[in-house]
């Protein structure tokens, strides 16, 4: 654990790097660069509220505030994990030249996604007040399934860019996965009717959609479920702990494959 910690704290400078480049990559030849952040979202979730709101004949005047809560968290999982799953094949060309941590490579792509992320929050914010949703003391442990959003999304990012040194075909299998997951993490409904039928496991059993569901708790001033924060809490530490484990096990084996 020792070695490890001197380890980051002498190759922080190269970590700083990678998500500087990996930020301007993301918005190379973009007009708006950083701004596509704000804008993207409100645009899709001015297209979502209109579809599902009539589709499922959804009045509640918060339902926007809904959907872009859950397309917020969704997004940056889904952006992170893509990414990592493509870490270390995409930086194939440095690995072989000269010694660099590899985890650093998946970490730095979990970080700058989680950045653009955080900026696209002020979006939400600003719903919210539009919206007449201020804020209160719940908000002030918003921060908890932030935190576990970022962790969970390394600790399979660290899964995903291990198999797809190996197994090329795991990047359209996880878009595939993903989309399941999306449908699984009530973005676009209510979770209600889903938790009071036969298939309620689908999303108890969902750390995303329990994470999900604590984020939009806070910000709406309720208190979040002890069962998400301890479930959400221990689904990702195990997938940590299985991700770092696996990824070290294999990462000497990578230089083969790539």
């Amino acid at each position: 654990m020792l070695y490890s910690i001197k380890n980051f704290i002498a190759h922080k400078f190269l970590l700083r790097e990678l998500v500087i480049k990996g930020i301007k990559l993301k918005y190379r030849r973009s007009y708006l660069g950083i701004l596509w952040s704000l804008l993207e979202p409100v645009l899709m979730t001015a297209v979502l509220t209109v579809i599902f709101g009539t589709l499922f004949n959804n009045n509640n005047p918060l339902f926007p505030l809904h959907i872009l809560s859950g397309r917020l968290l969704y997004s940056f999982f889904s952006s992170a994990t893509n990414m990592s799953l493509r870490a270390i094949r995409s930086n194939a060309s440095m690995i072989k030249k000269v010694y660099v941590p590899k985890y650093l490579y998946v970490l730095s792509s979990i970080i700058y996604n989680y950045l653009i992320f955080l900026v696209s929050l002020v979006v939400l914010f600003g719903l919210a007040i539009i919206l007449k949703v201020y804020p209160t003391w719940n908000l002030l442990l918003a921060w908890l399934p932030l935190v576990l959003l970022f962790l969970l999304a390394f600790g399979v990012g660290m899964i995903l860019a291990t198999i797809g040194v190996f197994f090329r075909d795991m990047e359209y299998l996880w878009s595939i996965i993903m989309t399941v997951i999306m449908y699984a993490s009530a973005i676009f409904y209510y979770p209600e009717k889903i938790l009071s039928s036969q298939y309620w496991w689908i999303l108890k059993y969902n750390p995303l959609f329990q994470i999900i569901d604590m984020f939009r708790k806070c910000i709406m001033g309720q208190t979040m479920s002890m069962f998400s924060l301890l479930y959400a809490s221990g689904f990702t530490l195990v997938t940590i702990i299985v991700g770092c484990a696996f990824f070290i096990r294999k990462q000497d084996k990578f230089i083969l494959y790539i």
